[in-house]
């Protein structure tokens, strides 16, 4: 019941972050309420129990701000000034609300009833574990094995997430220095 409590609270916390990327016009301030808002589903992940998926959440989430606040630093921050402009992006925030209310709808009735496991899937993995895979350890064979593209999906992500971050911050780096170099040469 306290984790439901806290799980609500952070939900209300990443639908205020939303509307505050939403509405804020400086570009850097709607990439960190976006980062806070991955920060708390990443916090929301611990809670329903996936570390996993955290642990995913948080590098992603890291590896994204990183490379969203180096490409805000040099765009001018403009803001949206035309009412044409103002309306269109409510009519597809509306549409997009829309959409997302739908799939919630969907999703919260397809929910098993109260007192249903709702993890009928780890019974095959406890019955046939041994049997199929043939390995004393049922995360190794459930990882491994059962879940193989899953993990495979998961260790691509995280590499091409790091891979991204490195390449820009590098760029960024280079350009760093030869900026660096020119202001010591005109001195």
């Amino acid at each position: 019941m306290e984790n439901l409590i806290i799980l609500h609270i952070l939900l209300v916390f990443m639908i205020i972050g939303a509307i505050i990327t939403i509405e804020i016009r400086n570009m850097l301030s709607a990439v960190i309420a976006v980062g806070a808002v991955g920060f708390m589903l990443s916090v929301q992940f611990l809670f329903l129990g996936a570390p996993d998926i955290a642990i995913t959440q948080v590098i992603v989430e890291i590896l994204s701000l990183i490379i969203l606040i180096r490409a805000t630093i040099n765009v001018d921050n403009v803001a949206i000034e035309r009412k044409e402009e103002i309306i269109f992006s409510n009519r597809i925030t509306l549409i997009f609300i829309g959409v997302i209310l739908i799939f919630a709808w969907t999703a919260f009735h397809a929910l098993p009833t109260f007192g249903e496991p709702s993890m009928r899937v780890s019974q095959f993995y406890l019955i046939h574990g041994l049997q199929e895979v043939g390995a004393t350890n049922f995360v190794t064979s459930v990882i491994l094995d059962f879940r193989a593209y899953d993990t495979f999906g998961e260790a691509v992500v995280l590499f091409t997430s790091i891979s991204g971050a490195f390449a820009i911050l590098r760029r960024w780096k280079k350009e760093q220095h030869k900026d660096f170099l020119r202001i010591d040469r005109e001195h």
